[in-house]
Order: C-alpha cells, then structure tokens, then sequence
C-alpha cells in the first residue's frame, strides 16, 4: 500500500502515445493490487499486524483505489506567459545519422542546462569548416535561440547566435549566463553618459555634503 508507482516516460512511449503510457501504468498498478490479507497468513504475521493490512483496499480495477495510492499526473493545457529567454549556451555536434537527410541540413545543439531541450540549428548557421572539422568546435560555447518546438518532436528548432569562445574561460561563460537571462550588458549610449558629471575629478559639494549622512 505504501508504493507509488511512477511511469518512465521515454522516447519509445513517445512512438505509442499518451494511451500506451495508461495502459502501462493501469497494467502496474493491477500487479500491486495483492491479496494482503493472504501475504500477512503466508508470513505468518501477528494479528495486529494482519488488522493493519486488512485495511488496505482489495480492488480489482486500479480507478476504484483512493488518491493516497496513485501518483497523480496532470496535462498542460495552456501557456500563459513566457518566462525563459529561449537563448541558451552550449556545443553543437553533426548527427549520429550520417546517411539521412537531417545531417545534411542541421546540427546538434547541445545546451550547458539541462532543462533546457536539445535543438536543431541549421548548418549555415554554424562555421564554414565545421563539418569537414567538427572536433576543433567540441569545446567552442555558442548562443543558440530556440525559435520552435513541435509537439511530436524531441527536439526543438533554433537558430546559433553567435559564438562565445573557449568553454571554461570566465568571459564567455559570464556573457553566456547574461544572455540567457536576458540581461543587456550591451554599453552606455551616449545620451546616458551626458547624464554622468562631465567635469572629472567629481567631489561632492560641501552644501550636498551637509544633507548626507557619512556612512564612510
């Protein structure tokens, strides 16, 4: 009574589809539904432990089990706002599958964060040489912005940005995490610099001094 069962859905339950998945997950909950009046007999149990097992339910059909007994599943059905940024940092690699079609016209997008899904991005988006050398480019960052995701595909689609440089290094990675946040590291215009005090060094005025309190 105390195990829940959880489906592991992979790409195979992807090919059968969501009614595949009930069916397997109905056909593990039937096996758990056991006697437990007749395990507690075959162990030999003591009697305050058999009254403890009578209690757990005796059904034959998974839909009749209370919720404590299931794990609960839920659909999304809409999505209201857009939080992530779609831009992600990462390697590209050519596809396993050299003889189809889809290696001719797309690499591999490999993002650094997990959460975010593997995309496709178009060979004239990644360096002239990168399919007669694709090694040279196997610790090269890149900036890669999804622009799709079809419901009957693993991967998404994007598009690569431009390329950060040497993985490890602290400039590339830094300006990678400020892109997929979304914040602009970009430099002052001109019409924000006017805005700074032009005559250098800048002190502050002993009537201005007066109003502060010195936390220095």
């Amino acid at each position: 009574p105390d195990v829940i069962i959880e489906a592991q859905f992979d790409d195979n339950d992807a090919e059968h589809g969501q009614d595949h998945l009930q069916d397997m997950l109905t056909d593990d909950i039937k096996k758990l539904s056991l006697d437990t009046s007749e395990k507690g007999k075959a162990a030999g149990v003591t009697g305050v432990h058999r009254a403890k097992q009578d209690d757990a339910p005796k059904v034959s059909d998974p839909r009749l089990l209370p919720d404590e007994f299931l794990q609960r599943t839920a659909k999304v059905v809409c999505i209201l706002e857009k939080k992530h940024s779609r831009a992600a940092t990462g390697f590209i690699k050519l596809l396993a599958d050299r003889n189809s079609e889809l290696f001719k016209r797309c690499a591999m997008f490999s993002p650094v964060d997990h959460r975010v899904p593997r995309v496709y991005v178009p060979l004239a988006d990644c360096p002239p040489d990168f399919v007669a050398k694709p090694e040279a480019y196997s610790q090269m960052l890149f900036i890669c912005r999804i622009v799709d995701w079809k419901e009957d595909s693993n991967f998404a689609s994007g598009q690569l940005c431009k390329s950060l440089g040497q993985a490890g290094e602290i400039e590339p990675e830094s300006e990678g995490i400020l892109t997929e946040y979304g914040v602009d590291f970009s430099d002052f215009s001109p019409e924000v610099l006017e805005c700074l005090p032009q005559n250098l060094p800048w002190v502050i005025s002993p009537g201005e001094l007066a109003k502060r309190r010195d936390l220095r």
